[in-house]
């Protein structure tokens, strides 16, 4: 597969060709995430509980679910004594709470940058500051992040909420979800500076790298490309901000499980079809989606590298030391 930087003249491309972005799929926190629940059912054997979906992809799920892996709603629904992960969007402190009571045997696989934001929230609440936290309340992660300091934390996901929300006198901070867009939270974020001169930030930024490139990759495609499409699950949170950057910049997105959600009308008038991946999905479906576009007349595929991405984190103690026998997350 020929590589080229993203900009440059394409037009010695083929009539109708994918641009595959890079870096795409599979962040640092989810192939983490995902090791944590393999090399768990390799150590322990089966069952492995995993408390919601240790990923937002259902492909991955699935997979991990053949192999022994029992995917719950609520730690109340696992067995006493039972071997329970976390899934990569983290907790609140109840449900750790909750899971020693029942003597469950915890493996931690939330996201080390999920992880910097509940401790930013912790850090923020003993500061007896009111903590306003961008992202969508429905989600996982920010539940999560609610939970570390539920009488001091309100959520705030539009700016519109940003110009209506009322604080209580004193100190006021914000925080991200960290798998947003990096303009929706923008948006947010300059209301409240603007609201609020004095809000208190996070050291660092929270909306982790792996969103923050997969964006960018996008954005410098925008010229280029008639049609994006974006491989990942609805649920996604980093996969539908893709799909709603390119399209907040006139072009065309949709976002796709897999290959047979390709709708042949879609690409009907798009010489250039834009491939990329959200953070949770795994290369072999970025792959089936490609081999689909190119029986469809997509003959000539090139990779687009907009960032270098390498990034590692490390297993929790529990499981260093075991060495994988096969691996979702590897590369096909």
């Amino acid at each position: 597969m020929m590589g080229v930087r993203a900009g440059l003249d394409m037009s010695s491309a083929s009539d109708r060709s994918v641009l595959l972005l890079k870096p795409r799929g599979f962040c640092a926190g989810v192939v983490r995430a995902i090791d944590i629940v393999e090399l768990a059912l390799q150590a322990y054997g089966p069952p492995i509980y995993v408390r919601k979906e240790i990923v937002h992809n259902r492909n991955v799920v699935r997979e991990l679910a053949s192999r022994g892996a029992i995917f719950v709603d609520s730690v109340d629904e696992v067995p006493s004594g039972a071997r329970l992960v976390f899934s990569a969007h983290g907790v609140a402190p109840s449900v750790r709470t909750t899971a020693v009571e029942r003597n469950l045997r915890v493996i931690d696989a939330t996201c080390p940058l999920v992880t910097k934001v509940h401790l930013e929230a912790i850090k923020f609440a003993k500061a007896h500051c009111t903590i306003l936290l961008v992202g969508h309340r429905d989600h996982c992660e920010v539940i999560g992040t609610v939970g570390e300091a539920p009488g001091q934390t309100i959520v705030v996901s539009s700016p519109e909420e940003a110009e209506s929300v009322q604080v209580p006198p004193g100190s006021v901070a914000y925080l991200t979800q960290t798998t947003l867009s990096l303009d929706e939270a923008n948006s947010i974020i300059d209301v409240l500076k603007r609201r609020f001169p004095s809000i208190q930030a996070p050291p660092a930024k929270d909306i982790c790298y792996a969103t923050e490139n997969r964006q960018m990759a996008v954005k410098k495609i925008v010229p280029t490309a008639d049609l994006l499409l974006v491989v990942g699950s609805q649920n996604s949170s980093n996969s539908r901000r893709m799909v709603e950057v390119g399209q907040q910049r006139g072009l065309p997105g949709y976002l796709i499980d897999d290959e047979s959600e390709i709708v042949r009308e879609w690409l009907e008038n798009a010489r250039t079809v834009a491939v990329s991946a959200g953070a949770s999905a795994p290369e072999s479906l970025v792959q089936r989606v490609v081999r689909r576009l190119t029986s469809m007349g997509f003959q000539s595929v090139v990779e687009v590298e907009a960032i270098e991405e390498n990034v590692h984190f490390p297993l929790p103690p529990q499981l260093r030391g075991v060495q994988p026998l096969t691996q979702i997350s590897a590369s096909p």
